[in-house]
């Protein structure tokens, strides 16, 4: 294929992309954007096969049936509450392909003569192999610390810890200062080897609570790599896929931080910091009141509006077709029934709606925080179910807890507040949530999907 035949796919492929983020702006559209992404993503991988550089194939068919299986064998099998885990890997195994196809390339470029190699060249290698590095650590981490590994938890921040960092950085940039004027794969794998430290120090750092906008950067990172690797190559299509990853992560990332009152900067370098010490679980539960599904049933028959917060812990129990069950219930009722929806819940941005979108419960009854918490109060019941953290209320009335001032569903406001949960076991900041003894609150105790179950058979029987 011509090169302008190929430039030519490249530019309907970045068209494909446009289209697909803005489809996944919306619940509505987001499946439509998800194929117009992958179409796009097909076009630009057959161009580029087609392409006059490419003289042998084995090893890309090698590459893909490998690589493919693998992809295939995870989306089938991957359980919907752990795919923020699997995100995680995604972004870190994107920085790690960027490593190594700009390390490739100024490898190869070390047979040509020293010409061939300019300034802009070697700046964009050394910066996909420091943007690439620090994706593959901090995601790792990131993945390890979702996943909830104990030898993760047990890492600790070093002291100094935000000395060590920008000293790594500026290191980083002295290096990459040497490596422009004196192009060698020595010094690329170097700077590589100390961005790995920085990428694992960026993210250790960081609280649990903190981990989905951590997630976000980290996506947006991948991205900018991705990018840097395309002017390595002198590929368009990477270049503008990349660039659109990178800023679309950033400005989600942006819209985190503002969720989560958090600071952008603050999580750039790394500085927001674990859960610190708060009152203890004893000091916290001393008025719990658990609840039965007929005590639960009987208090939904006499309501005339119901608001459902879901959190990670539905995700877990796959309580979502329940939950669908238990609105069609209500709602036949004439019972007002809306999700309020927040933006962190889950590990994931927008985890909870595709959940509620799988079990096929109508993208109307989604309400943003916002507008929930502007409604909250003249609530009959809000049904709570595995959220902890997104309707902790120290948020709102603590300012020395670790999640002070982040934004919450305002659950403890509502006439009565019930909350399905295994145990009284913390999130994933890590602290307790005095909603568990509120005056208007009442703990339902066991699976998510179980206990949404038993409900409906209680107001079946009633």
């Amino acid at each position: 294929m011509s090169p302008v035949w190929i430039n030519l796919s490249y530019l309907v492929s970045a068209i494909f992309f446009i289209l697909g983020l803005k489809g996944m702006t919306r619940p509505k559209t987001a499946v439509r954007g998800n194929l117009y992404g992958s179409l796009g993503m097909l076009i630009a991988v057959i161009a580029t096969l087609l392409a006059a550089e490419v003289v042998s194939y084995v090893w890309i068919i090698v590459g893909v049936l490998v690589g493919g299986g693998i992809g295939t064998y995870f989306a089938i099998t991957i359980k919907m509450e752990k795919m923020p885990e699997m995100v995680a890997l995604f972004n870190g195994f994107g920085g790690a392909a960027s490593v190594f196809v700009a390390g490739g390339d100024l490898w190869l470029r070390g047979a040509l003569p020293p010409e061939s190699m300019s300034t802009s060249v070697i700046f964009s290698t050394a910066l996909a192999g420091i943007i690439g590095a620090v994706t593959l650590t901090g995601s790792l981490i990131a993945f390890g610390k979702l996943a909830e590994f104990r030898f993760i938890k047990k890492l600790k921040p070093l002291p100094g810890q935000q000395v060590i960092n920008g000293a790594l950085a500026m290191l980083l940039v002295a290096l990459t200062a040497v490596m422009v004027n004196n192009p060698g794969s020595g010094w690329y794998w170097l700077i590589v080897l100390i961005a790995l430290a920085l990428g694992y120090l960026l993210t250790i750092s960081i609280g649990g609570a903190d981990m989905p906008v951590v997630i976000a950067l980290l996506n947006s990172y991948s991205g900018l790599a991705a990018a840097a690797t395309g002017f390595v190559l002198g590929n368009s299509v990477l270049i503008i896929a990349g660039s659109l990853v990178g800023a679309s992560g950033l400005i989600l990332t942006q819209v985190m931080c503002k969720a989560m009152n958090r600071s952008l900067p603050a999580v750039l370098f790394g500085s927001l910091g674990p859960a610190a010490d708060g009152p203890s679980a004893d000091e916290v539960y001393t008025n719990v009141k658990s609840t039965s599904a007929d005590e639960v049933a009987m208090l939904m028959e006499v309501a005339s509006s119901v608001v459902i917060v879901p959190g990670y812990g539905m995700a877990v129990a796959q309580a979502q077709h329940a939950v669908r069950d238990l609105t069609n219930m209500l709602r036949e009722r004439d019972i007002n029934v809306t999700f309020g929806i927040h933006p962190v819940a889950g590990r994931m941005p927008g985890h909870m709606n595709v959940l509620l979108a799988e079990a096929d419960i109508p993208y109307d009854l989604l309400k943003e925080m916002d507008e929930t918490n502007s409604e909250i109060e003249q609530t009959d019941i809000c049904l709570v179910i595995g959220a902890n953290d997104t309707v902790n209320p120290d948020a709102r009335t603590n300012p020395n807890s670790p999640i002070a001032g982040m934004p919450i569903i305002n659950a403890d406001k509502a006439k009565t507040c019930v909350v399905i949960k295994r145990s009284l076991s913390p999130g994933f900041a890590g602290i307790p949530n005095p909603l568990f003894s509120a005056d208007n609150a009442l703990m339902l105790f066991g699976d998510g999907k179980q206990a949404v179950n038993d409900i409906i058979a209680a107001i079946k029987e009633g």
